[in-house]
């Protein structure tokens, strides 16, 4: 996806603004000025030049390999910027008393620079550490007509995997991996995005994800990069063949991949439906499920759980509607855009359910909860938003 030009030039007039403002508080308050502004003016020039080469780079007709050069560049750039940016904030708020004829706040300009070091240091530790670090979630969910052996019943629940991001590096999947089969759940459901791009991206880490073990197997479902939209093909064959490597890939992995089907779990007597459907989406999210087709009759009384990519699909179809039965719908797609502090992520400006367990007001029995993902897209870290694992039990 390209960024707009209008956008970039925003960007290129802040941050001349910013290295300017900055060369010129260190030509004014530093004594060796002019030293410090040659490294200052030299780094940014170097950075400026990565990012101009990054920008450059193709993106949906590009490398594996040259989007990942792409992602790291844009983010050591932003991780630069960023804090540049607070401290040229803080130090102007920090002149005010100038405009009466008295001293800059000096302590404030100190405390500035502080922060904009502390905003580097968090970056980069989303960058290098809080992305690996998975957390499991714990969620009881009560349904009133849950049939009596189902009571207990252990969901793991993962997603937003996007293998593409750790190139051929498997330790990471690998450790959610062995995370996901030491919590013994009677069934694994992965909520899509598996990929950013191609199918091709899988194929390094289809070995480590056959190792996914529950007695009621793995179930699946296709998310919006799933499908190659983000990538250029010289036909429309060449796409659906990439499609059809995807099902063939998770079909060798083990894992049953439901394309607006239903699969059944049974416990003697007693069964839940679980509803897996093709991602459907808000724009610009092309949407291809089709949720009658995965289940022809959604107000008959079965327990039933969807497997549904972008949580948007519960708030347009299912929320409210009083023709459909479901209990509960298992989502993810968000990521809390990677971001969030304690319980706020900027993701609430974007969608209305972004993470965690979401009823419909007591309108109908049905539920929602969204999984924030294990992966990165787009930029490699987590800040807050740390990766998880969802293990929910049902109970009657």
């Amino acid at each position: 996806m390209r960024i707009p030009l209008s956008i970039l030039l925003i960007f290129l007039v802040v941050d001349l603004l910013v290295d300017g403002y900055i060369f010129m508080a260190i030509r004014r308050r530093l004594r060796d000025s002019r030293r410090w502004n040659i490294i200052h003016l030299g780094f940014a020039a170097l950075l400026f030049i990565a990012m101009a080469v990054g920008l450059m780079m193709p993106r949906r007709s590009g490398t594996d390999h040259q989007l990942l050069v792409i992602m790291w560049i844009l983010y050591a750039y932003s991780s630069v910027y960023i804090p540049k940016l607070f401290f040229v904030i803080i130090d102007l708020i920090a002149r005010i008393p100038q405009i009466f004829k008295r001293s800059r706040w000096k302590w404030l300009t100190r405390a500035g620079v502080c922060g904009a070091l502390i905003i580097f240091l968090i970056m980069w530790w989303g960058a290098l550490f809080n992305r690996f670090t998975i957390e499991v979630k714990p969620m009881e969910i009560t349904i009133p007509d849950l049939p009596a052996s189902f009571d207990g019943y252990k969901i793991a629940q993962i997603s937003d995997m996007h293998v593409g991001t750790y190139d051929t590096d498997t330790t990471y999947v690998e450790k959610i991996v062995r995370e996901v089969n030491s919590l013994n759940p009677d069934l694994i459901v992965f909520t899509g995005d598996i990929v950013n791009r191609k199918t091709s991206e899988l194929i390094p880490f289809m070995k480590t994800l056959s190792q996914l073990h529950a007695p009621d197997g793995v179930l699946s479902v296709l998310g919006n990069h799933d499908y190659g939209d983000y990538a250029s093909w010289k036909t429309e064959a060449a796409k659906q063949a990439n499609l059809d490597l995807m099902v063939q890939c998770q079909k060798r992995m083990g894992w049953n991949l439901l394309m607006n089907e239903t699969e059944f779990i049974k416990r003697g007597n007693d069964s839940i439906a679980v509803i897996g459907v093709e991602n459907i989406g808000d724009p610009p999210f092309r949407s291809y499920g089709d949720l009658n087709k995965a289940y022809p009759t959604l107000n008959d009384s079965t327990v039933k759980i969807l497997l549904s990519h972008n949580p948007a699909h519960w708030q347009t179809d299912i929320r409210e509607n009083p023709g459909v039965n479901i209990a509960l719908t298992l989502s993810g797609h968000t990521h809390a855009m990677q971001f969030t502090i304690g319980k706020y992520s900027p993701a609430r400006f974007r969608y209305k359910y972004w993470g965690g367990l979401y009823d419909d007001g007591g309108v109908t029995d049905n539920r929602l909860y969204v999984n924030i993902g294990v992966g990165t897209v787009g930029f490699p870290a987590r800040i807050g938003a740390t990766p998880e694992i969802t293990l929910i039990t049902l109970k009657k």
